[in-house]
Formats: structure tokens, C-alpha cells, sequence
């Protein structure tokens, strides 16, 4: 490990926590919302909306408060996840200037607190598990590990990018079963189109970080495509795009059922052609634009699977 660089107590606490949401928060809290990552809802976002296209193409069958424990269930573990994947790179947060701020890496919070944290996110993760199907409770248990060894990935991967498709697709395993009481082959079909989904945006994501992730010595797709990185992430929407026209054709076989992928298919071409693999500022805003594409995506999965259960 590098020397951490220095922090004084003048800048101590970053501007995100002066400012906005966190900065209106008592002082004594804006260190664990900050770890939470509060301030920045995307990541639930892009965590729940594979729950609610597996749940909107099992057709609901009058289960709309599914929609609902889903969105609490995902800003929980995504904000546990995220304290948790600090608590494991706090040596290598304290090394780059854009992380060294952060409440672990700075020593703001201890990891004793961190894990307290997390296990109170982990209860209100639970009273959302209670409320499933016991095929939707097991399968979503299955994930544990996956989540688990996700921080350590990009130690030894030059992919965790396709490790984190594994686990933030895991909603669309997850929604089937919580309708329908067991798994089916087109929840399967949206689970590995929505993997390489995610392997396109958080490539995107990696861009901004490439020079960090270079100067510590992690590695992401952004770092090993390189100048190719847009292609990578354009190979990658094209083959999600694929897998999910399977998984609503399993569900109904007609042409028209595709025409369901049509908006968000052109959405996320376009986040392709207009990425730039040295422009980190342009490809955080199309990263963030995927929260729009779930939407697009979860109208059309609605559209069929409600059509079907008509």
C-alpha cells in the first residue's frame, strides 16, 4: 500500500457534506448519510429497476405493492453495499485525492460504526425479504456471497465491472418469483441481459475513474478497453438488448412485443456513440442517464407482461 495523503482538520469534511441534502442533516449524521451515499439516489435506481421489470413482466397479477418493498429493499442494500465497499478500500480511498474524504478513509468513522451501519440496513433489508415468496426469499439469499466478494474484484479482475452485472441484476431473478411463488426461464433470460446492461453503464461509470484506477493499480473494462471503451459498452447494450428481446418473446411470441425494447434500445445506443473514452465529466452523465433507461424499460416490460395477464 502507498502512504496515505495528508488530511488536516481544516479539510476534514468535504464540500458534498456543506451542501445540499447532507449539509441540512444535523452534523453528527452527515458522515453516515455521506456513507450511504445519500446524495446520490442513482445507484438505488439502477438497483431496483431489474426488480420491477421481472416483477412488470410476470404481469403484477395485482401485486403492485411489490414495486414499492422493492424501491425500500434497494436503497437499503445498495446503501449497505456501499458502506460496506468502504470499509474494504478505505486503505485504497486514502490514497487518491478524489476518495481520500471519505468518512472511513478519513477516519471520520470507525469501522466498528461502519458495521453497525450496516447491520441496521441489513434489518430493514430483512423486514423487506419477510414480505416474499419463499422461492423470491432463497433466491435472493443466493446473491450473499456474490455481493460479498464484489470490492475485492477489481484487485484481480480486469472485469469487475461483469461481476457487479452479476449482482446488481439479481432484482430481475428476484421480481419473477415474488409474483408468480417460483423462478421461470424469462426471468433468467432478463437477469442475463440486464448483466451485461450493467457491464455497459458501469463502464461508462470507470471512465471518470481511469487515471485513479491506474495510480493505486485497480482495474476495470474502462482501463482495459481504453480507446475501445465505447465500443465495449455499445457490444455490451446490443447483447442486453438481445437477451431481454428473448426473455419478452418467451413471455409473447409476437413481433409487436419487441417493439416494447424500441425506446430504450435507442437510448442506450445513443449513451454508446456519444461516450468518450477521455471525457470522465460526459460519461458520468450518461452513466446517470441509465436511471431514465429502466424507466423506458420497465413501461415496455409492463406493456407485455400485463398484456398477457389480461
Amino acid at each position: 500500500m502507498g502512504k496515505r495523503l495528508p488530511v488536516t482538520a481544516s479539510d476534514l469534511v468535504p464540500d458534498s457534506e456543506r451542501r445540499g441534502f447532507i449539509g441540512a442533516l444535523p452534523a453528527a449524521v452527515r458522515p453516515y448519510a455521506s456513507l450511504m451515499r445519500i446524495d446520490r439516489p442513482i445507484g438505488t435506481w439502477l438497483l431496483f429497476w431489474p426488480c420491477a421489470w421481472s416483477v412488470a413482466l410476470a404481469g403484477v397479477q395485482g401485486q403492485w405493492t411489490l414495486f414499492a418493498w422493492f424501491l425500500l429493499g434497494s436503497f437499503a442494500m445498495r446503501s449497505a453495499g456501499c458502506v460496506y465497499n468502504d470499509l474494504v478500500d478505505r486503505d485504497l480511498d486514502a490514497q487518491v485525492a478524489r476518495t481520500r474524504l471519505r468518512p472511513l478513509a478519513s477516519g471520520r468513522v470507525s469501522p466498528k460504526a461502519a458495521w453497525a451501519l450496516i447491520l441496521i440496513l441489513c434489518a430493514i433489508g430483512l423486514l423487506v425479504l419477510v414480505q416474499l415468496p419463499l422461492a423470491a426469499q432463497l433466491t435472493a439469499i443466493a446473491s450473499v456471497l456474490l455481493v460479498a466478494a464484489y470490492p475485492f474484484m477489481k484487485r484481480i479482475t480486469w472485469w469487475p465491472q461483469a461481476w457487479l452485472g452479476l449482482v446488481f441484476s439479481w432484482g430481475a431473478l428476484v421480481g419473477w418469483p415474488s409474483v408468480t411463488g417460483s423462478l421461470a426461464e424469462p426471468a433468467i433470460w432478463l437477469w442475463a441481459g440486464t448483466i451485461f446492461w450493467v457491464i455497459g453503464y458501469d463502464t461508462l461509470y470507470a471512465i471518470q475513474d481511469k487515471e485513479d484506477d491506474a495510480l493505486v493499480g485497480v482495474r476495470s473494462s474502462a482501463r482495459r478497453l481504453g480507446r475501445h471503451a465505447p465500443a465495449g459498452v455499445l457490444v455490451c447494450y446490443l447483447a442486453a438488448l438481445l437477451l431481454w428481446g428473448i426473455a419478452l418473446w418467451q413471455v409473447r411470441p409476437e413481433p409487436l412485443a419487441l417493439a416494447a425494447l424500441l425506446p430504450a434500445g435507442l437510448h442506450l445506443v445513443g449513451q454508446a456513440v456519444r461516450a468518450d473514452p477521455d471525457n470522465g465529466d460526459r460519461a458520468l452523465a450518461l452513466f446517470r442517464s441509465n436511471r431514465f433507461t429502466g424507466l423506458l424499460l420497465a413501461l415496455g416490460f409492463a406493456a407485455v407482461g400485463l398484456s398477457q395477464s389480461a
